[in-house]
Order: C-alpha cells, then structure tokens, then sequence
C-alpha cells in the first residue's frame, strides 16, 4: 500500500548489525514501540556503500571526517539521497533515531575532536529529514511517547 502511514527507524536500535564497529544499538523501548506499527528500519551509512564494521566518523567543520582527516562526505550524502528516495510515496509519521551518530543524531552530535566531547546539533540525515518537515525523535526521548501507542 502506497499511502500507508509507517515510522522510519534508524536499524541499530531494532538490533542490526549495522553500526561503524559492527554492533547495534538495539533499544527494547523502541521495539515495543513500534511493535504494533509498520516500520522502515533504514542505516542511511550503509545505504551509502560504507562498510560493517567501518572507521568512526565525525561531523567537522561541515564534513564528514575520520580521526586522520579522511572525507566521507560522498557516502554520506549518497545515503542519505538512497534512504529518502526508499521513502517516496510513503507517509512517515514519525522517525526515530540513533543518538549522537553523524548521520543520524537528533539533539547532539560528537564534535568532531574523537574524544568523546558532544555538542548541539544534528546528524546529517535527521537534519534533513527536519528541512523536510518530518517529525523527528531520539532515541533517547522515547519517554515522551508512553501513552502514545
């Protein structure tokens, strides 16, 4: 069905092997939340052509970086263009995503140094899917949704 509402979930927290050091993020609150729900799990880095396990990435001065400097802006933006076009013709109520990942982080992002320091920001996916006005949550603020199901 073309116009079926669906929730578009980031695939390491559904328990995909799909994040940089070839592990998950699965999160049991998401799972049960979207249980009863048709759901798109989506890992906008793979659809990219990065592989599993990769190196870690950061976002740095509006690119995409590993810890020597190598760019990864191209996968990234080929992601993100593959992801969204496997929207098309869809209604995405709603898209929850990993924390703090490049791609993906909705609130803060790693800054960009490889110590572990965050700061204010998006991930390169979530702020697009924001620019193009869907309603966007972290993982991490599941809570807000009890009682919503």
């Amino acid at each position: 069905m073309e116009n079926k509402s669906c929730i578009l979930v980031s695939a390491c927290l559904l328990g995909e092997n799909c994040k940089y050091n070839g592990g998950n993020n699965y999160n049991q609150q998401v799972v049960d939340f979207v249980s009863d729900k048709e759901v798109i799990a989506v890992c906008p880095e793979v659809a990219g052509g990065l592989p599993v396990p990769r190196k870690p990435v950061e976002l740095s001065g509006g690119h995409v970086l590993d810890a020597e400097g190598k760019v990864y802006d191209k996968p990234f933006q080929d992601g993100i263009a593959r992801t969204l076009a496997c929207l098309e013709g869809k209604r995405v109520d709603l898209a929850v995503l990993q924390s703090r990942s490049p791609s993906c982080g909705v609130h803060q992002i790693y800054d960009g140094s490889f110590s572990g320091k965050k700061k204010a920001g998006s991930g390169l996916f979530a702020q697009k899917l924001k620019d193009l006005g869907y309603q966007v949550l972290d993982a991490e603020d599941m809570n807000q949704m009890k009682g919503k199901r």
